[in-house]
């Protein structure tokens, strides 16, 4: 009988099982199979760990591993027996293994779908969240080796253990029997456990970002002796930001009796500096990199900020060396901010850390920075410093990040970081590409449930120096995805910061009514007009004539601020002439004291740049009262800012967070901040102001609807097995990628999803027959790839009474287009008169599953008037779908016309979105006409497009992004 070890090289070894990931602690460990190259590392572990470890993993004294027993931990066929080892710097820190019960002595083809599963983790490390990691991989290894339970025997004792298999989610069962606790669970993920993997994915990899950003030590390497120059120039912009930890200059060519560099302690090498160092930043010639890495790494450097050019961006070459440097970063359990940074910049006062190029420290505030272009991150910078005057508070930084190539810490880190970071209420993001737009859509959801997130999207091609996965999804397409996130898609860095001021000053508007009021006749109207276009409702601009006072300015937006039809005031303000006429510093005064006492309500000014009036409206907030001690939930940006809603924070860092089955942010708007800043943002044209106060409403809105998403509803007709047994069959048989019309109708059927019947038409007498078959009227149809869905072109041809009206028309396609078996003419039965629709869902590698949604036709094809959403789609989902195409008034009884079936239509977008979340093979279903009717829905053509299961990773375990 052929055993386990006899089946050694049945598999070759899984490289694919390898993956870096982040720690509860935020450091960093490699994952990967243990294979019979590992006996001494496997010694070498067991050597450092404890006595009592070794006793909960053995049940009793283990002092040391026999000879035997490294051979069976190390020999595995990775499909009975598996061993999983996480690593640092090379040497083992932890492992786990299978046995599949019953798998010795019997047959290959009968294995057990059961296994004993185990873990021993080094004392040093206990408390990181190794173990968790190791079960997420062993429970992904074991689901793809089709084991579908794991079992445990745990000492009573040992609650560490016990804690790592009951906190994982999984639906289990425990008994307790000779003095053990045998635990067995299944390992299909369940919404716990999914809930619990990304709870503990944000806290790991958001620590992993505070340790760069809140360093205790830092060490900038590569420190010229004259001034001037990368390193020396961001070691001055670290001491004159009042950095509080200990700061240190290191260059290996420094004299030995050198011992400070402007007043900092210089060093020939990192490991001469005596203490912990907690972030390097690197800024030696890239050949020079490897071995400053080596340095940090063995010194227990937590992180580095690389500076350095001369990777991925230049070349081919480079990008190897970017590879080379992550791996080796990695093995230290060390992050990389880089390469090709600009730096980083943290403005809290007991941080006031700026390890960047930037030679100003911005001013404290409440935004946070990502922009992945040093150039861009300068510009950013200079413009919020620009348009923020004189105030400090919520219009200055928070955190800057600017990650060059991002070959390790990305904008999804950086996200994970803000989204219970106390002293960030806005986000804003310059992204040139994303490396995971999967996860980035569900991280940007979660962060915009809890704080404004604003973005530029690149548009071309991605940076040489990015590594990311071709998406096939044109650029629209990945637009709207990101706005049903809650992102505020924004087109330009102006956009961004014209946003970014307005939701950290003002509270979010409650509704699309504005009321505009001023001192110029035609700057309110134009202000009226943009209002219109950016699809906002204004009332009639007030006048408030040239002569207007500053007394007639707060008196007219005290009204408008009370009055209940108005969501927000735009104030358009010229400079006025004449001894009455109010002066800038008296308008700001004016303006924000209406503000301040009719609270809750946005405020905008649109003003010409001939006068002072928006410094002097910054001057006059920053004399505001400021609010003392910030704490989560207290005050804060316009997130924090809705009077309307109670107030609901994030736990603050490190605090335990009970997940919710398929919840990933607040159920509720936070609150308003406490009066005393009143921050009016100021615009220099009426369609920036209008952009960026439309932008807020639909922010508003998209929040107002996050707090009820929906549910992805059952239906007792679909028939998940039967449709995943069809499609093994289908795969196997090599039924090919484009199913035939039987078998896309076979599968579509067990979903509820029925195609009208079409019976092909060779000839004319098989048209006949067929027609009467399905009973008249019938429709004859050209199936032909370049004639399908083309009735423009004559090849469809409807309401054929009788059989001669039916081959009078077949002889007229064939003269037409050409023989039978060119056009491949089909019969099919008419359906009820409606609005024809085609609906559309693809698998796409970078973006996941995507449901689309539009009109047949021009308003698709020619106009690009598609709506998309990501699945699954939950019912309200589907609702705002079907009314977010620019046609949906054609559904709703446009210019008199019958409604139609939209709820029909409703169910069957769900139903789509249903079929290719549960079966990842569709990689591409098309139903192509949908007619809608005043009652139901028929699909008249449809296709289905199988491959193998797609990678997809974001529903995997925690791993880092490959290098």
């Amino acid at each position: 009988m052929q055993t386990s070890a006899d089946r050694q090289d049945r598999h070759q070894y899984p490289a694919h099982w390898e993956a870096d990931v982040v720690l509860r602690d935020g450091g960093t460990a490699r994952i990967r199979p243990i294979t019979v190259d590992d006996a001494d590392r496997l010694v070498s572990f067991y050597e450092q760990v404890s006595d009592e470890s070794k006793y909960y993993r053995f049940f009793a004294p283990y002092p040391r591993l026999s000879a035997k027993d490294v051979h069976r931990f190390t020999h595995h066929d990775f499909v009975d027996r598996v061993g999983l080892a996480a690593t640092v710097g090379g040497e083992f820190i932890a492992t786990v293994r299978y046995d599949r019960i019953g798998a010795d002595g019997m047959p290959a083809s009968a294995p057990a779908d059961e296994a004993e599963v185990a873990f021993l983790v080094q004392d040093a490390h206990q408390g990181r969240g190794v173990a968790s990691a190791l079960l997420e991989h062993i429970a992904a290894v074991a689901r793809e080796r089709d084991i579908r339970r794991f079992a445990a025997e745990v000492l009573p004792a040992n609650t560490k253990m016990i804690k790592v298999f009951t906190d994982a989610g999984y639906t289990q069962k425990r008994s307790f029997e000779d003095g053990v606790v045998r635990l067995e669970f299944g390992l299909e993920p369940t919404d716990r456990s999914v809930a619990v993997q990304r709870a503990r994915e944000q806290r790991a990899e958001a620590r992993s970002v505070r340790r760069l950003l809140a360093p205790g030590s830092v060490a900038v390497v590569g420190v010229g002796r004259a001034p001037g120059g990368v390193g020396r120039s961001v070691l001055g912009n670290i001491r004159d930001a009042g950095y509080g930890g200990r700061l240190h200059a290191v260059n290996k060519a420094f004299p030995e009796d050198l011992k400070e560099v402007d007043g900092v302690p210089a060093h020939r090498s990192v490991r001469d500096i005596d203490g912990p160092v907690d972030l390097a930043v690197v800024a030696v010639p890239a050949e020079h990199v490897p071995a400053v890495v080596a340095e940090c790494g063995e010194h227990g450097v937590q992180g580095l900020v690389v500076l350095s050019a001369g990777y991925a961006e230049s070349g081919p070459e480079g990008r190897e060396r970017q590879r080379a440097l992550v791996r080796q970063a990695r093995a230290y359990g060390m992050r990389i901010i880089g390469p090709n940074a600009f730096g980083i910049i943290n403005t809290a006062a007991d941080v006031r850390l700026n390890a960047s190029l930037a030679p100003e420290m911005p001013r404290t505030g409440r935004i946070g920075m990502f922009a992945q272009s040093g150039a861009i991150g300068i510009a950013l910078l200079s413009r919020l410093h620009r348009r923020g005057g004189g105030v400090t508070g919520v219009t200055g930084v928070s955190t800057f990040v600017s990650a060059g190539n991002r070959a390790d810490v990305s904008g999804n880190d950086v996200l994970q970081y803000w989204y219970d970071d106390p002293e960030t209420d806005v986000a804003l993001m310059y992204l040139e590409s994303i490396g995971n737009p999967r996860k980035f859509t569900r991280l940007a959801r979660r962060t915009a449930a809890a704080k404004p997130l604003v973005v530029v999207q690149g548009v071309g091609s991605a940076p040489q120096g990015h590594a990311v996965r071709a998406t096939r999804l044109p650029h629209a397409t990945v637009s709207a995805l990101l706005r049903q996130a809650g992102v505020l898609r924004v087109d330009t860095i102006t956009e961004l910061v014209d946003a970014g001021l307005l939701l950290a000053r003002q509270p979010l508007p409650v509704g699309p009514r504005v009321a505009i009021l001023g001192n110029s006749e035609s700057l309110g109207v134009l202000t009226y007009d943009r209002c219109l276009a950016e699809g906002l409702r204004p009332s009639r601009p007030v006048d408030l004539t040239t002569g207007a006072t500053a007394e007639d300015f707060h008196r007219a937006l005290t009204r408008a601020l009370a009055d209940d039809s108005n969501d927000a005031v735009v104030v358009t303000a010229i400079p006025a002439i004449g001894e009455a006429s109010p002066g800038d510093a008296e308008l700001a005064e004016a303006l924000r004291s209406a503000a301040a006492a009719v609270p809750g309500k946005p405020v905008l000014v649109v003003h010409v740049e001939l006068g002072g009036l928006a410094e002097a409206l910054s001057a006059a907030a920053s004399t505001a009262p400021q609010a003392v001690g910030r704490t989560p939930g207290a005050e804060g940006g316009a997130h924090r800012r809705d009077p309307h809603h109670p107030a609901e924070r994030p736990p603050a860092a490190g605090a335990e967070r009970p997940p919710a089955a398929g919840a990933e942010g607040p159920r509720s708007l936070p609150a308003a901040p406490p009066e005393g800043t009143h921050l009016i943002p100021a615009y220099p044209a009426a369609e920036r102001a209008v952009r960026a106060l439309a932008e807020a409403v639909r922010y508003g809105q998209w929040r107002r609807e996050a707090m009820d998403p929906g549910k992805v509803p059952e239906y007792d007709d679909i028939d998940e097995k039967g449709a995943a047994r069809l499609i093994g069959e289908l795969l196997a048989r090599g039924e090919g990628l484009t199913l035939s019309d039987a078998a896309t109708c076979e599968l579509l059927g067990r979903y509820g999803i029925h195609v009208r019947r079409a019976l092909p038409a060779p000839t004319p007498d098989a048209a006949a027959e067929a027609a009467r078959t399905l009973g008249y009227p019938v429709a004859l149809k050209a199936t032909a790839p370049h004639l399908r869905h083309r009735a423009d072109l004559g090849g469809v041809r409807l309401d054929l009474a009788d059989e001669e009206q039916l081959r009078r028309a077949y002889a007229e396609l064939t003269e037409l287009f050409g023989k039978p078996e060119e056009l491949r003419p089909v019969v099919q039965g008419m359906a009820p008169r409606g609005v024809d629709t085609v609906v559309r869902a693809v698998i796409d590698p970078a973006a996941g599953a995507v449901l689309s949604f539009g009109l047949a036709g021009a308003a698709s094809q020619l106009l690009g008037d598609m709506a998309h959403r990501l699945v699954p789609v939950t019912d309200r989902e589907a609702t705002s779908l079907v009314r977010s195409i620019r046609t949906a008034p054609l559904l709703f009884g446009w210019r008199g016309s019958t409604p139609v079936d939209t709820p029909a239509l409703e169910e069957l977008l769900l139903r789509v979105s249903r079929l290719v979340d549960d079966h990842p093979e569709v990689v591409a279903v098309t139903l192509e006409p949908v007619v809608v009717a005043p009652h139901g829905v028929s699909a008249l053509g449809a296709t289905v497009r199988l491959a193998p299961p797609p990678a997809r990773d974001d529903l995997g375990p925690r791993t880092m992004p490959a290098y």
